[in-house]
């Protein structure tokens, strides 16, 4: 099995996709960071912020990317688009 090797770029990159459809998505829905961040279980927005201007090397997880797409009301697919 041949195996495939990543760089830390690319998977920096696949994140910031996924936090940039998010926050495009949040935003035509009119959620602030601040709604999304409460309804998924935050106590405030600073994750939220973090994440979409890709800092710390925070990011979401799979079971945060499951409830923010029932609260955007859109396939989770959504997400993983590049632009």
């Amino acid at each position: 099995m041949e195996y495939l090797e990543f760089t830390d770029e690319e998977i920096i990159d696949f994140h910031q996709t996924i936090a940039n459809n998010i926050k495009k998505i949040r935003k035509e829905k009119k959620i602030t960071q601040l709604d999304l961040a409460l309804t998924i279980g935050h106590k405030s927005m600073s994750t939220i912020g973090k994440i979409e201007a890709g800092l710390e090397s925070k990011h979401y997880n799979v079971e945060q990317l499951y409830k923010i797409a029932k609260i955007l009301d859109v396939d989770i697919c959504e997400f993983f688009k590049e632009k």
